[in-house]
């Protein structure tokens, strides 16, 4: 082939392409490495770079398609002063911010700092960036309150919200005192708000309530800057959020977390709860001052009336009182804060009034016209000293919380929220309590007497007859100060007045065969008359049933006394039941309670009603039981009584007809009436008290125009004084002692009333039977005089503790003109029932209940019981005694 057709011998690697992608290069950029084999590998080849001494050292070249590659793809490297490359050596770096004619690299997702800024400026972030961010953010809270929206739940209402007073009425059913409960606070529905009330405190509190969501987004705001600022701590300012706080959270702190619940909780409260059910909630559950929590509560404490009867002016007031009762409340709080003096909290509450008031006419919910008639500004009552519970009012309270709990164990007065119907009589309990102050006042000085005017104390109780309603009772001085219930068990002995139950039993069982076992029939037994005799000697020995000397556990022989050791009707010292009652002689009671047995006699006191309690019954093991060892109450003895007045039918004394709580009732009195004795059993005792009250010891009660019935009682040593009598209404029992109670010593000692209100001696006749008849007169008023019924001639006139008939009548006592008409007590033909021998029981026992049994047991000595005149008693009236009662010298 000829020479000039030959080709040119190609460089290996890369040929035209290579040279193609050299010339497409751009300027700039160094050349490609040269192919192996051409002219100048050797110049850029590792060898000649590295391994050569001299080698040239303008470039470094690195060769290959690889480098071609990144030439091809731009990577902009320096350039030496040939264009081919870095001087000195390789120039791999390529300039950040790119140098002229390079391509920049490219900008992060987020531009912070910021690209291609120098200095401060790379550190302020673009608006694109801001906006990104607060777009961001906003997200996430819209996502955040959503989701807590949905995943919040509506707490119950807390218990503490709920807690309510117990509200007690008197028998009238006016409201008596509210009390008792964790919290003073009646719930009220929405119906029973006035309207005014509403208004007054949207208009003062909550302007936009009816429209709102439930929340205040200023008002929150404001709060939560101030919180921010370490400024005193705020809470919710609208309705739904008070409401929140007050009624479903137990939480009552100020924190933030606790905020923000509070803050959900009333957006999703305002958005599911109707108005109505948020505004009775929140007055319901809002503070008023004075302990008072809840519109109901706080309309009694501050206007003595229900909150349905406030008007416009009071409802003003009371929505002021919502912003701060301490610094608005008239009388004022000095004990809290010195600057909250009455005379500035009165010009606090007056400015509030009237300006909640205004803003009622500009909000709409009231006209001018009504606003002009409101221009006085009500003051409200005074506070009250504990108020409520003071005087009579501690002991009624007390004697009902007891009575509904009896008779409905899972009653709870703690937890409050009960409305309870009482029997109390307003009107009588205030005339019970007058009548004892005035006699105290009048006789009992411990000034003066030091020695034994201490410690006296008075107890009374006073019982419808026909229902068994304790309408009126005395329980002490002050209940505040003094805290037992005297009207209920303390412990004094009832002495004589114990007499008619065994005079009951006496006629109910009748007299035991002596020539018979102990525990015999009553086919057996001889039925008492009031007119069967008994002997009234003093220091009489005492015998059983059968004859036998009594004798106690050592062997000892009881002789038993009169009162001022009297005996009756010497020489026979015979005398009848009726006599010895009239008269309150010891001795024929004592040995009439061996006759028939004392069990039988405590069988009739339980019959009547009292209570066999360790600390009122005492034990019937010894004679002295028959005249009045035991203690009831007074308000069982004034019900036991009743059990006479109303023929033997017996009810218990009762207090409490009504409870209810959140309108339903929870215990409702039923009459539980039950025959304690037979009519002409009940009427024969009572026939007997009326000789008491017209010719006897209880003179001092008779009752102009009216029948009376009733029994004075004195014990052993005059350590207390009884009165208990009845007329066909009501039956009250009067009591009188003196006791040495200190509780933190412990020491509980009845003593003697030798001297007490300037008497000798203490009788029931003498102030126990004055506040009986002036209590009755008064309570009785001008109702119609009744009638007991005529009694019917009942048993055999027997003759008791060894008296055997007499050729002739035995002479009955005459007392002297000045005391009460001379004659025999009279007699009735004895009464002799024959049963069939199939029936064990009397036609008078109705209770056919025959357990018999002996009298056996220690001697614990022996109490007078009353009083115990002579055949001639001169009774006189002392000229320092209270006015109106004559005194004996039997009680």
């Amino acid at each position: 082939m000829s020479e000039h057709r030959r080709k040119p011998p190609q460089p290996q690697g890369g040929g035209r392409a290579a040279a193609r992608r050299a010339a497409q290069q751009p300027s700039g950029r160094r050349a490609a490495r040269p192919a192996a084999g051409s002219p100048d590998a050797s110049a850029h080849s590792p060898s000649g770079s590295y391994g050569s001494p001299s080698a040239p050292h303008a470039e470094s070249g690195y060769g290959g398609r690889a480098e071609a590659r990144r030439a091809q793809r731009g990577g902009g490297r320096r350039r030496g002063p040939d264009g081919a490359g870095p001087p000195g050596g390789p120039g791999r770096r390529a300039g950040r911010g790119g140098a002229a004619g390079g391509r920049p690299p490219k900008k992060r997702f987020i531009d912070y700092p910021r690209f291609g800024k120098q200095g401060w400026r790379r550190w302020v972030p673009s608006w694109k960036l801001v906006s990104a961010c607060c777009l961001g953010c906003l997200g996430l809270l819209v996502a955040f309150i959503g989701a807590a929206y949905y995943m919040v739940a509506i707490p119950n209402v807390a218990d503490a919200a709920t807690a309510q007073n117990n509200v007690y009425y008197w028998a009238d059913g006016s409201q008596m005192v509210a009390t008792g409960g964790e919290v003073n606070r009646q719930i009220i529905q929405y119906e029973q708000i006035p309207a005014a009330m509403r208004y007054a405190v949207i208009s003062a509190e909550n302007k936009t309530f009816e429209t709102d969501s439930g929340v205040d987004p200023q008002g929150i705001a404001r709060a939560l800057l101030n919180m921010a600022k370490g400024g005193q701590t705020q809470g919710g300012s609208t309705i739904t959020q008070q409401y929140v706080k007050n009624a479903r959270l137990d939480d009552q702190s100020q924190t933030l977390t606790r905020k923000f619940k509070e803050l959900f909780i009333s957006i999703k409260v305002g958005a599911t709860r109707p108005k109505s059910e948020i505004m009775a909630g929140y007055l319901n559950t809002a503070y008023y001052g004075r302990g008072a929590y809840g519109l109901q509560a706080a309309a009694r404490t501050y206007y003595s009336k229900d909150a349905k009867d406030l008007d416009p002016s009071q409802c003003a007031f009371l929505a002021s009182l919502l912003k701060g009762a301490t610094y608005f409340d008239p009388a004022g709080a000095p004990e809290i804060d010195p600057a909250a003096t009455a005379e500035q909290n009165t010009k606090n509450a007056t400015e509030r009034w009237g300006w909640i008031l205004d803003q009622e006419v500009k909000d709409k919910h009231m006209d001018a016209a009504e606003r002009a008639k409101y221009k006085m500004f009500p003051m409200p009552d005074k506070p009250k000293k504990n108020a409520n519970l003071g005087g009579q009012i501690g002991y009624l309270v007390s004697l009902a919380q007891a009575s509904a709990k009896n008779n409905n164990p899972d009653i709870d007065m703690a937890k409050g929220g009960y409305q309870i119907y009482t029997t109390f009589d307003k009107k009588k309990v205030q005339e019970m309590e007058g009548v004892v102050k005035k006699v105290r006042d009048k006789n009992i000085d411990p000034k003066k007497r030091p020695d034994v005017d201490t410690f006296v104390q008075f107890g009374a109780a006073s019982v419808d007859v026909k229902t068994g309603a304790i309408v009126a009772i005395y329980g002490g001085d002050d209940a505040t100060k003094h805290f037992t219930n005297n009207a209920d068990e303390t412990g004094a002995q009832v002495g004589s007045t114990f007499k008619p139950f065994v005079l009951a039993a006496g006629m109910e069982y009748g007299k035991r065969d002596p020539n018979k076992p102990a525990s015999q029939s009553d086919a057996d037994r001889t039925p008492v008359s009031p007119d069967s005799i008994y002997s009234g000697k003093n220091k009489l020995k005492i015998k059983n049933y059968d004859g036998t000397v009594w004798k106690d556990q050592n062997g000892g022989e009881w002789l038993q006394t009169n009162d001022g050791n009297e005996s009756y009707n010497p020489p026979s010292y015979a005398i009848d039941l009726r006599y010895a009652m009239q008269e309150s002689v010891n001795t024929p009671y004592v040995q009439l309670g061996m006759d028939v047995g004392t069990d039988k006699v405590k069988q009739a006191a339980m019959a009547a009603g009292l209570r066999d309690s360790r600390t009122s019954m005492a034990s019937s093991s010894v004679p002295s039981f028959s005249i009045g060892t035991s203690s009831p109450s007074a308000i069982r003895m004034a019900g036991a009584y009743a059990t006479f007045a109303a023929s033997g039918t017996q009810r218990d004394p009762f207090s409490v007809t009504l409870v209810k709580k959140n309108g339903n009732t929870i215990y409702k009195h039923e009459d539980q009436a039950k025959s304690a004795f037979p009519a002409a059993v009940a009427n024969n005792v009572t026939d007997v008290l009326k000789g008491v009250v017209d010719k006897g010891t209880g003179t001092n009660a008779k009752l102009s125009g009216r029948q009376v019935a009733g029994k004075t009682g004195t014990t052993d040593g005059n350590r207390s004084a009884w009165f208990v009598g009845y007329t066909p209404q009501y039956s009250t029992a009067v009591g009188m002692y003196r006791l040495d109670d200190n509780e933190t010593s412990k020491k509980r000692e009845f003593l003697k009333m030798f001297g007490t209100g300037g008497q000798e001696k203490i009788h029931g006749a003498s102030f126990p039977s004055t506040i009986w008849h002036d209590y009755m007169q008064q309570a009785l008023g001008d109702s119609p005089a009744e009638s007991f019924p005529a009694p019917e001639k009942i048993g055999d006139k027997v003759y008791g503790g060894g008296m055997s008939p007499a050729p002739s009548a035995p002479p009955s006592p005459s007392p002297s003109p000045s005391s009460t008409p001379s004659g025999k007590p009279s007699s009735t033909p004895s009464m002799s029932p024959s049963p069939s021998p199939s029936n064990s029981c009397s036609k008078w026992d109705w209770t056919c209940n025959d357990t018999g049994g002996t009298n056996q047991g220690p001697t614990t000595g022996g109490a007078d019981g009353g009083m115990s005149p002579s055949p001639t008693p001169s009774r006189s009236k002392p000229g320092n005694g209270p006015g109106g009662w004559i005194a004996g010298p039997n009680g």
